[in-house]
């Protein structure tokens, strides 16, 4: 099980942390990601990070983003800064196929809003 949790309301040009807490095992040995979906548009990536701790950003978050992993307390984070109004969406952690980078199995979302 993937609990989400940290998304809110805040001000542009503020930041947010959002924790990912995995039940077991599942984020040390998996790939994890947090994903986004804003209102009418699909689902995209955000920031995936290996079990290496490799990383992969969108561009758009591309230096104001930061994906994190604490494997001995099994959570994935992910440091929001300078965030903008078109952040604004429901953000998912998930396990993630590294060949596709896509999510495989999902937590539930938590929304973050970021006022003009």
């Amino acid at each position: 099980q993937l609990q989400a949790s940290g998304g809110g309301l805040v001000q542009a040009g503020g930041s947010l942390r959002l924790s990912c807490a995995a039940s077991g095992s599942i984020s040390s040995a998996n790939a994890m990601g947090w994903y986004r979906q804003a209102p009418g548009k699909q689902r995209e990536m955000v920031a995936v990070i290996t079990t290496g701790e490799t990383t992969n950003y969108l561009d758009s978050v591309k230096g104001r983003f930061i994906i994190s992993r604490d494997n001995a307390k099994n959570t994935v984070n992910l440091q929001m800064n300078r965030l903008k109004p078109e952040d604004t969406a429901v953000y998912y952690c998930a396990t993630v196929n590294l060949a596709t980078l896509t999510g495989s199995y999902w937590g539930q979302g938590t929304l973050v809003t970021v006022s003009s």
